[in-house]
């Protein structure tokens, strides 16, 4: 009588082991990936959930993003990060918090330089986002802010998506009354900016199996990962 759960189990244990060995997104970032202000599954994290499974890419997506952050606190925090969740692939999207308080740029630049060493470090790709300021912080200082970015990707030989909100800022109708978060229409454009450099990163073993047909079998077990985010 005991035959038949142990038969159970050890037929659901392929797919079980399978799904827990699943290749993690980590994506350490800010309000913007915090999605402040919309559902988290609205955001473009969320988004990007969704996208991968309808792609048939198979990974758990883990949103280490705290509202509020800043470089160094995401510097802080990374360590941890990388030690829990062990991601195949770490998106930064940090630095405009620095900015809009007129945070060193040194600092800044030397927090990011950090991130990506420890990430390449632990064997994860890193994917550096990048934010454009307001013109009215004066075009010297924005293109010194801007610049930061491209240095960093550059000497680490990283993927960068220079402006995350591309189109999206410039659009009212994508922006929360603050004109600082985007909404639900603006997390999808973001999505759209990020996507054409974030899959090419992605593992090719780590698509979905082929069914008979050819076509990607979308039928797997989905994990996600969301760590508690707040916007301080």
């Amino acid at each position: 009588m005991r035959v038949l759960p142990i038969v159970a189990f050890s037929l659901l244990w392929p797919a079980i082991a399978a799904a827990a060995e699943l290749p993690r997104i980590l994506v350490l970032g800010d309000s913007i990936s915090a999605a402040h202000g919309v559902a988290s599954e609205d955001g473009w994290v969320g988004r990007l959930r969704e996208r991968l499974e309808r792609e048939g890419y198979r990974y758990e997506v883990v949103n280490a993003s705290v509202g509020g952050d800043t470089t160094s606190g995401g510097l802080a925090r990374l360590p941890q990060a990388l030690d829990r969740h062990a991601p195949a692939i770490v998106i930064v999207e940090l630095g405009g918090n620095d900015g809009l308080r007129g945070l060193p740029l040194d600092a800044m630049e030397a927090n990011l330089r950090e991130m990506i060493r420890r990430a390449l470090g632990s064997g994860a790709e890193p994917l550096l986002l990048g934010i454009r300021l307001p013109p009215n912080y004066g075009p010297a200082y924005v293109d010194r802010f801007t610049a930061v970015y491209r240095s960093v990707a550059e000497q680490s030989d990283i993927p960068l998506v220079p402006r995350v909100l591309a189109r999206v800022g410039e659009r009212r109708e994508w922006m929360q009354p603050d004109g600082i978060h985007p909404n639900a229409g603006g997390h999808g454009q973001i999505l759209e900016n990020v996507w054409p450099t974030l899959e090419p990163m992605l593992n090719d073993e780590a698509a979905a199996m082929s069914s008979p047909g050819g076509k990607k079998n979308h039928e797997w077990t989905r994990m996600n990962t969301n760590i508690a985010t707040t916007d301080r």
